[in-house]
């Protein structure tokens, strides 16, 4: 049943490491590059869409600007992107031609994905290009990106991509086998893991931090990324991508690198969206009714129900919904700013207009723009 449904499969998501496209680190390993290219070609001939997520750009600017270490400060994180981006896409177009691909180039940052309208864009530019035959090569927009708008790193980027292009599977090509019951590197006798049938607390914190294998983002990074494409009910794929073939042994059912299952039921992409792509501005804090509503019977969230409001945020803006013990269990768009609700807050619905002369709706965050966090997280 596994391998039928892995045929199934139109639309895939790569994620390719910067610990494959650069080997030791010094410069683009353009040998890898072709052999991914080919395996690339060959799922579009066998009439599959895909998008690459690559890393690489700092590493390949480095070069460029006469650096010995990789770059540690923003600025110079930026100067090198923006030497090695262009190098990026040229070794792109290279190996792709032979097999007579055009590629194109996609920098996103958060708010590209933040900002519902832009995203929806996004979406319509990447299903035009596969409309064309072209194959979308994307990269977080590391010349403009700050910590305030950077994705982290791009396994996140690969996940949220995931959904942006609606997708049905993940691939996330590292310089290792895949997901493995220890780290490799010091402890020898470490088990490959196949299959994950569900991301549990006790395999994220398995993965370790973010230096815990050798690589941008280490390995619970990669995850974390399996584990939100799998909340968008999408498998992921996590397989050593300097390894010839490893792509089509994998979508031919072969156990070779780990497959990570969706767990659960599946948020829509909008919720999706809402859970994983917005920065929340602030916090509404929440009596015990109005967290049972929300929770266990699905119900909008109400002014009646809210006890205080913290941070500043607009109409539109997303929101942290605690519980009275300032624990997040919701997340959501508003239709009211934090002035609003603080005037509103613990009176009913058929008050708003009296009190602010006007209403939008009877709902501070109607049920369509929350998201149960256990949802998200299971």
């Amino acid at each position: 049943m596994r391998d039928e449904c892995l045929k199934q499969i139109r639309r895939i998501v790569i994620k390719i490491g910067s610990g494959v496209l650069t080997g030791e680190g010094h410069g683009l390993d353009t040998a890898v590059m072709a052999g991914i290219a080919g395996q690339v070609a060959r799922l579009r001939q066998e009439g599959r869409e895909v998008i690459i997520v690559s890393s690489g750009a700092i590493a390949a600017g480095r070069n460029g600007l006469g650096l010995e270490e990789r770059p540690r400060t923003i600025p110079q994180k930026q100067a090198a992107a923006a030497v090695g981006q262009t190098r990026l896409m040229y070794a792109y177009e290279n190996v792709f031609a032979p097999h007579g691909f055009t590629v194109a180039q996609l920098l996103l940052t958060r708010d590209d994905l933040a900002n519902r309208h832009r995203f929806l864009n996004a979406r319509a530019t990447i299903d035009t290009l596969l409309g064309y035959g072209v194959i979308p090569i994307i990269n977080e927009n590391d010349t403009v990106a700050v910590d305030e708008i950077k994705f982290g790193d791009n396994d996140n980027l690969s996940a949220l991509v995931t959904n942006l292009a609606d997708a049905q599977l993940l691939m996330i090509l590292t310089d290792i086998d895949g997901f493995y019951s220890a780290d490799p590197r010091s402890a020898p006798d470490a088990k490959l893991i196949h299959l994950v049938e569900k991301i549990t607390r006790e395999l994220e914190q398995a993965a370790g931090g973010s230096g815990s294998l050798v690589g941008t983002g280490g390995m619970a990074t990669k995850v974390a990324a399996a584990k939100r494409a799998g909340q968008y009910g999408v498998p992921t794929f996590m397989l050593n991508g300097t390894r010839p073939e490893l792509i089509h042994r994998a979508l031919a059912g072969e156990e070779v690198g780990t497959l990570f299952l969706p767990g659960g039921s599946s948020l829509t992409s909008r919720k999706h969206w809402i859970a994983h792509t917005l920065r929340p501005l602030g916090r509404i804090i929440v009596d015990a009714g109005a967290r049972a509503a929300l929770e266990t019977q699905g119900r909008s969230l109400l002014p009646s129900g809210i006890v205080r409001v913290e941070g500043s945020f607009d109409r539109g803006s997303c929101v942290r919904v605690c519980s009275l013990d300032e624990v997040e269990f919701c997340r959501g768009i508003v239709d009211y700013s934090h002035t609003e609700i603080r005037l509103i807050q613990g009176r009913r619905s058929g008050e708003i207009e009296e009190i602010l002369g006007y209403r939008y709706s009877d709902e501070i965050i109607h049920r369509d723009n929350l998201v149960v966090l256990k949802e998200a997280q299971s």
